[in-house]
């Protein structure tokens, strides 16, 4: 069930192992795990990384700690189920790739509805979180909550109840994750300026009440995005106008204030 841990950070890959059990399913709410002794002993490393361990996955909230007890996987609600694999998402750029891949599935049609039937308060909605990412980036910030808010009231406009709340369900997962992704993406230059631009293309799509416009912009987004994030993996991403993916739809003809 265990591995033994070949890594110079024991304690960190002591905490994948068990996280990835609980998503794997292995693990279950309320199953009590080994007790350090044991656990050292199947994972081939000492009692003090596995105290570490333990300690991280309790202020994690993953597990509960239980003095003269043991440890015990907690009980996860609704609305934290997938905190355990935002966790994993958070370090695994595989899985990021993987979820843009998810959003892509979802949101590029979710644009196209919401360029049918967004109301005017949508667009009023979309319009603040547009200039709120503009104002927190000006500012130094990555903007994730303002860009969260920004891809949630195109759902919400798309007026399709069941994708609201599958959106919903994994806005969180989203929001953490690429709340990590965000602050990598910022490294590279020019990316603030695209990032913003990019989004102002969809609301532009979305307001002029255009499915088609909004269907391509969303998708360049996202792919966009997922170029940038495949090129940070490979270390070789200084610059987003050097991709040749861009096009002039992207390339920044505006002054919006941004640190260059």
């Amino acid at each position: 069930m265990f591995k033994p841990v070949k890594t110079t950070k024991i304690y960190e890959e002591i905490i994948q192992q068990i996280k990835k059990l609980i998503v794997d399913g292995k693990l279950q709410p309320g199953d009590k795990l080994l007790s350090e002794r044991e656990l050292s002993e199947k994972m081939a490393v000492s009692r003090p990384s596995v105290r570490e361990a333990f300690s991280a996955l309790e202020m994690m909230g993953i597990i509960e700690i239980r003095p003269g007890e043991g440890s015990f996987v907690r009980q996860i609600s609704y609305e934290g189920m997938l905190e355990p694999l935002s966790f994993l998402l958070q370090v695994e750029i595989d899985d990021i790739l993987q979820l843009l891949e998810v959003r892509k599935i979802l949101e590029i049609e979710t644009a196209a509805l919401a360029a049918i039937r967004a109301s005017s308060d949508d667009i009023k909605e979309l319009a603040q979180a547009l200039d709120t990412m503009k104002v927190q980036v000006g500012e130094g910030e990555i903007g994730d909550g303002s860009d969260a808010a920004f891809h949630f009231t195109i759902a919400r406009a798309s007026g399709n109840a069941i994708l609201v709340r599958v959106m919903n369900s994994i806005s969180d997962l989203m929001t953490n994750t690429f709340k990590t992704a965000r602050q990598k993406l910022f490294l590279v230059e020019d990316m603030p300026d695209i990032l913003y631009h990019s989004h102002e293309l969809i609301f532009t799509a979305i307001a002029g009440h255009n499915p088609q416009l909004a269907r391509r912009y969303m998708r360049e987004h996202l792919i966009l995005v997922e170029d940038v994030m495949k090129g940070l993996k490979t270390g070789g991403m200084t610059s987003v106008k050097k991709m040749k993916r861009i096009g002039p739809e992207h390339e920044i003809t505006k002054d919006f204030g941004f640190p260059s």
